[in-house]
């Protein structure tokens, strides 16, 4: 028999953020509970911010019966001179049995002392509690609080406990709270706990008690006043991330349109935007394509008129803007120059953030004579400067008001700057454009010029902390070095730059502290194992290959993925493995054709010879993966390990030259199927 059985944790607000990151194993920690206590079953998951609710519709009355199995010592250790020993009596003692009942199953094809004992399954109503705690111990939002006198932590204190078993009360106590069948409504209607009876009652009313459970139901409803008030002439700009967490912190949500003064619109857009967003949850507005003096705050009060909620969050809002619109003002009467950087440590070992500049202007230098042509064709004769130039100015917004309040704005604000103060387009949009790709998903520069620039940050924050030893172990990196050798790797690709990682690192390095070099180069190989969905062994065959440009190692990641994926690739990489072992840790020579004796060394050296030399890695493949059929006939009528040892090492040769072009390309005995 199974009944329904509802539990509802209720909590103070949880805080979105922490909540959101914990949000996706929520339901798995649940289940991995159910399954610890052999109660598995199906449920419903709900959630607002001062409750967490599973619903199982069917729930087991009790656990399955089991059968507890007690293993002992073998019967040579357990009897001597016909006398149970300590050791088979302290097994008996373990079992709760009397020595009379001990007894030998043969396990293993040894006999052993062997006990079995029937457990009944436990009422599923002395277990809920139990389970409650360790489901909620389970969960991990990165920091967790005390209240009270308890010595319990949780991410906020837990203020009730409703637990309904088929319409019944189970109670239990857990974090000082005593179970019952009391939830709390809105805060807006009562503060006080309302009483139901039966899961049907639970959520039947819910509505009335002002609150909407289901958290895919809050953003609909939020979406669909956002379609209401975009009748008005308006576009609200939608961010996900958000929108997932005003649904987090609503248990009623109402989308409110408010208004700030339009005179606040001199300041740039990005500011208003973040301002909004970051510190007050509002929707940005936009109305023809620009940013509109509007805002869209989705309010969690119970109001039949929203005018007194818009009016109070319009208060904050114009006092945040008056404040922006203060450090836009003075920032704009200041010097713009990397000046002021010199009195900021960038890391002690590395110097000032005015020190990092001049390394990464030489990085740039460098790389400039790599892209001359690139960037001629972009910015002309004087591009060695206008980098100089965009190189020095980069972080010269950190020194800014408006930088210092709104952090995540550098670089965009450092482009205004730039453009305030008369600096050539092409300057300020490396300016901008100089942390990316500072995502997973962010574009890359969009000009080689820009590239230069962000590639000289990136480059320069690499070698710079490798070269004092602040290199990334396991999951810890606290200065995103992985980010910044993905971002080298990403921009590279995207504009089809040569960068050959071994001689780059090599003509930077000089002023740097001396380290191991290899160990750079490898960090930034490896996140290539990240850019293809293919298999990792065709990525290292790639990586052990004699390239290191990473243009070239993509395309022949590329080339040697799509022909192993060919039907046939199963037969022809046997055949190419097996040549791959031969040489293997071989002095591979040169092929003298006076010592070829037989067809079908003949043949191969001929097929081989009539190989066409071509840039396309997927051509050279194709080739050499042709050759199939005379390396077989080679095999099988050859001997390579024949006591003459100069016959020997011709036929090593033959094969070894096809081994050494594989080599250019992918190390094929890495390739594992």
């Amino acid at each position: 028999m199974k009944k329904d059985i509802l539990i509802e944790i209720g909590v103070e607000e949880l805080p979105a953020i922490p909540f959101l990151r914990e949000l996706p194993n929520i339901e798995a920690k649940w289940r991995a509970v159910l399954a610890e206590y052999k109660l598995e079953s199906e449920f419903k998951f709900y959630y607002t911010p001062r409750r967490l609710v599973f619903f199982h519709e069917n729930f087991a009355l009790n656990q399955p019966d089991s059968v507890a199995e007690f293993i002992g010592a073998p019967k040579q250790v357990a009897i001597k001179d016909g006398a149970f020993t300590q050791a088979a009596l302290s097994f008996a003692k373990k079992c709760g049995i009397d020595e009379s009942e001990l007894k030998f199953k043969e396990i293993g094809g040894k006999e052993v002392l062997y006990y079995e004992r029937q457990l009944k399954g436990e009422a599923s109503v002395k277990l809920f509690g139990d389970m409650i705690e360790k489901f909620l111990l389970s969960l991990n939002f990165g920091k967790s609080m005390r209240w009270g006198s308890g010595e319990f932590e949780f991410i906020r204190p837990i203020r009730s406990f409703l637990c309904l078993f088929g319409g019944e009360v189970v109670k239990f106590n857990k974090f000082g709270v005593e179970s019952g069948n009391g939830t709390y409504p809105h805060r807006s209607i009562s503060y006080d706990k309302s009483l139901v009876n039966s899961a049907d009652e639970y959520f039947s009313g819910m509505r009335a008690r002002g609150i909407v459970l289901d958290a895919s139901e809050r953003r609909s409803i939020i979406l669909a006043q956002f379609k209401e008030l975009e009748k008005g002439g308006i576009d609200i700009q939608i961010d996900e991330d958000l929108l997932d967490e005003v649904v987090a912190i609503t248990e009623y949500p109402t989308a409110l349109l408010g208004e700030f003064e339009a005179e606040f619109l001199e300041v740039p857009s990005e500011v208003i935007i973040t301002s909004m967003k970051e510190n007050q949850r509002y929707f940005p507005v936009f109305k023809n394509g620009k940013l509109s003096n509007h805002f869209v705050v989705v309010s969690n009060a119970l109001a039949k008129d929203g005018a007194l909620i818009v009016k109070g969050n319009e208060k904050v809002l114009r006092a945040r803007l008056s404040d922006a619109m203060f450090f836009w003002r003075s920032d704009l009467k200041a010097e713009f120059s990397p000046d002021k950087l010199k009195n900021i440590t960038y890391l002690k070992e590395l110097g000032s953030l005015y020190d990092k500049e001049l390394r990464e202007a030489k990085i740039a230098d460098e790389l400039a004579n790599l892209y001359e042509n690139e960037l001629k064709d972009e910015v002309g004769a004087g591009f060695r400067a206008k980098l100089n130039r965009a190189v020095m100015l980069a972080k010269a917004d950190l020194t800014t008001q408006m930088v210092y309040e709104f952090t995540e704005l550098q670089g965009v604000m450092g482009a205004y700057y730039a453009r305030a103060k008369g600096e050539e387009d092409v300057i300020v949009t490396a300016i901008r454009e100089q942390y990316l790709p500072d995502s997973e998903d962010a574009p890359c520069p969009s000009s080689v010029f820009s590239s230069v620039v962000a590639l000289a940050n990136k480059l320069d924050t690499l070698i710079g902390l490798f070269s004092v030893g602040k290199i990334p172990s396991g999951t810890k990196d606290p200065f995103a070095l992985r980010r910044a050798a993905n971002g080298v790797i990403k921009i590279v690709l995207a504009h089809g730059l040569k960068f050959d990682i071994s001689s780059v690192l090599k003509s930077l390095s000089a002023q740097y502290k001396s380290f191991d070099l290899g160990l750079l180069e490898n960090f930034i190989l490896d996140r290539l194992y990240t850019f293809f969905d293919t298999n990792p062994s065709i990525v290292k065959a790639c990586i052990n290959s004699d390239k290191r440009d990473i243009l070239q190692l993509t395309k022949a990641v590329e080339a040697m993925s799509e022909i192993s994926s060919k039907p046939n690739f199963k037969e022809l990489f046997s055949t190419f493995k097996r040549l791959a072992n031969i040489i293997k840790d071989v002095d591979v020579g040169t092929v003298d054709e006076n010592l070829l004796q037989t067809s079908e060394e003949r043949a191969l050296n001929e097929g081989f010879k009539a190989l066409k030399d071509s840039p396309d890695h997927k051509a050279c493949l194709n080739e050499l993966f042709g050759l199939k059929g005379e390396i077989d006939a080679f095999f099988d009528k050859v001997m390579i390990n024949v006591d003459d040892e100069n016959i020997r090492k011709n036929r090593i040769a033959v094969i070894g030259q096809i081994y050494k072009s594989f080599l250019e390309i992918a190390d094929i005995k890495e390739i594992s199927l």
